[in-house]
């Protein structure tokens, strides 16, 4: 695994062979916890080969996952950085081989190799895309909820009723169907834009 990042093809073989042999790579089995919530990080993490998850638990209990990792993938480098307990679980979602790189390992390789520094910042930029993209998903989603409660769809319901009836009518004119494309994409579709005042001839335009 090492040899395979570009990082680490940047180190003199003699750093190379000694961060080798500081690396300890251990088995996880499917459903292994990799790093428990709150514990103390003394190690960067990387899968050798395999997949895991980062996962936590929300303040109302629900279940809550971040990002999937797979082979060659790094992490933990944020809380080493800032010297704070691990901020969530992660969990083999098979069976996976995992290297741990220790603190001191970490450090050293932070303040002599350009290649590591370089590889950190992209990995850092690109975690935080995807926490602002959770973010926002997280803000359309409320705004999405709040547009189609219990009441909203049930006065809906005639409407509703009366496209699917239309776009079945459609179909029925044809000797040969494709549902999602005469029924199931469409009937949505034609809600949703008939609530947030979308006009007709532009509906097209949502499956882009």
């Amino acid at each position: 695994m090492l040899a395979a990042s570009a990082w680490a093809n940047a180190l003199p073989s003699p750093e190379f062979d000694r961060v080798v042999a500081e690396t300890v790579v251990r088995a996880c089995p499917a459903g292994g916890l990799v790093c428990r919530k709150g514990e103390t990080v003394d190690h960067w993490v990387g899968v050798v080969e395999g997949l895991v998850k980062m996962a936590s638990v929300s303040v109302d209990g629900k279940p809550m996952s971040f990002t999937g990792i797979g082979t060659g993938g790094w992490f933990g480098e944020g809380s080493l950085l800032k010297d704070e307990p691990r901020r969530y679980d992660i969990v083999a979602l098979r069976e996976s081989q995992i290297a741990y790189m220790p603190r001191g390992t970490f450090a050293r390789l932070l303040d002599t190799n350009f290649a590591f520094n370089r590889f950190l910042i992209v990995q850092l930029n690109e975690r935080l895309g995807q926490f602002i993209a959770m973010i926002e998903h997280d803000r359309l989603r409320g705004l999405v909820n709040q547009a189609f409660t219990t009441k909203i769809i049930r006065r809906l319901e005639p409407r509703m009723t009366e496209i699917a009836n239309q776009l079945l009518d459609a179909a029925l004119e044809k000797r040969e169907v494709d549902l999602v494309q005469a029924l199931t994409y469409p009937l949505p579709v034609t809600i949703i834009a008939e609530i947030i005042g979308v006009p007709t001839e532009d509906n097209a335009r949502f499956k882009d």
